[in-house]
C-alpha cells in the first residue's frame, strides 16, 4: 500500500511538472548582428550609389530581417526599426539575378512573442519621407501617390487613420533628393507638440492630445 502511495505521489508530481512546462511561455531572444556597409541606389541615380549601414535582426538565432538606423523603444515590450531588403533588378533577358539593396518601411517587433510585423504608415514614401518617433507617435512628411503633393502627417501605432494629415504648400520637385519631403519634424513634451517645416522659414506646430490635434499659434508658442 505504501508503495502504491509513493507511486501515486510521483505520478502526480510528474503530471504537475509536465503541466507547468506546457503552460510556461517560450522565452524569445531578439538580438542584432554586426553592422555591414552596402550600396543603395537612390531613385534613378544608378551612377551615384549611397552607402548604407545595415545589420541583421535575429530572432531565436535566425535572421528575420535586415534593418538600418537606430531602433525606437515604444514600450518595454515593443520597439520599431526600419527595414532594408534586396530587390532583384534583373531584366527579363539577363542571365542572372541583379540584387540591389533598398530601404523599406518600418517594422514593429514584440520582444515577448518574437513577432516581427510591418507597420502601415499612411502616405509614407520610402525614398522621400524622414520620420521622427515619440512614444507611439510618428511624424513625417508624406507624399501623394502621384508624387506631387506633400502632407504633414502624425500617425499612431495600431491606428489606421492618421492623427494629423495636413497639406503643405509647394510640390515635390522631380529631382528631389532622398529624405527631402521636409526636414525631420521636431517633438516636444509636456504638452506634446510637433513642429513641421516646409523647407522654408515657415513652420507649423501642432498640439497632440490622444487622437485630437490643435494648431498652435505664435502667441501660444511664446
Amino acid at each position: 500500500m505504501r508503495r502504491n502511495l509513493v507511486g501515486g505521489l510521483v505520478a502526480a508530481l510528474v503530471g504537475v511538472a509536465l503541466a507547468a512546462g506546457a503552460t510556461a511561455p517560450k522565452v524569445h531572444v531578439i538580438t542584432f548582428g554586426k553592422w555591414m556597409a552596402v550600396q543603395w541606389m537612390a531613385g534613378d541615380a544608378d551612377d551615384k550609389p549611397v552607402t548604407l549601414k545595415i545589420r541583421p535582426l535575429i530572432v531565436d538565432g535566425r535572421v528575420k530581417e535586415y534593418v538600418l538606423g537606430t531602433p525606437h523603444d515604444v514600450t518595454e515590450r515593443l520597439f520599431v526599426v526600419r527595414r532594408a531588403f534586396r530587390m532583384n533588378d534583373a531584366l527579363p533577358d539577363d542571365s542572372a539575378p541583379r540584387w540591389q539593396w533598398q530601404r523599406g518601411g518600418w517594422l514593429l517587433v514584440d520582444r515577448t512573442t518574437g513577432r516581427v510585423s510591418a507597420i502601415n504608415l499612411p502616405e509614407f514614401d520610402v525614398l522621400y519621407s524622414a520620420v521622427s518617433w515619440y512614444r507611439d507617435y510618428v511624424a513625417y512628411c508624406g507624399v501623394s501617390e502621384d508624387g506631387g503633393k506633400r502632407f504633414a502627417i502624425v500617425a499612431e501605432l495600431n491606428r489606421r487613420k492618421a492623427v494629423l494629415k495636413k497639406a503643405l504648400t509647394g510640390n515635390l520637385p522631380d529631382d528631389a533628393a532622398p529624405d527631402s519631403a521636409c526636414p525631420v519634424p521636431l517633438w516636444q513634451r509636456a504638452p506634446t507638440r510637433v513642429t513641421f517645416a516646409d523647407g522654408s522659414t515657415e513652420k507649423q506646430t501642432f498640439s497632440i492630445r490622444g487622437h485630437i490635434v490643435d494648431i498652435v499659434n505664435d502667441e501660444e508658442e511664446e
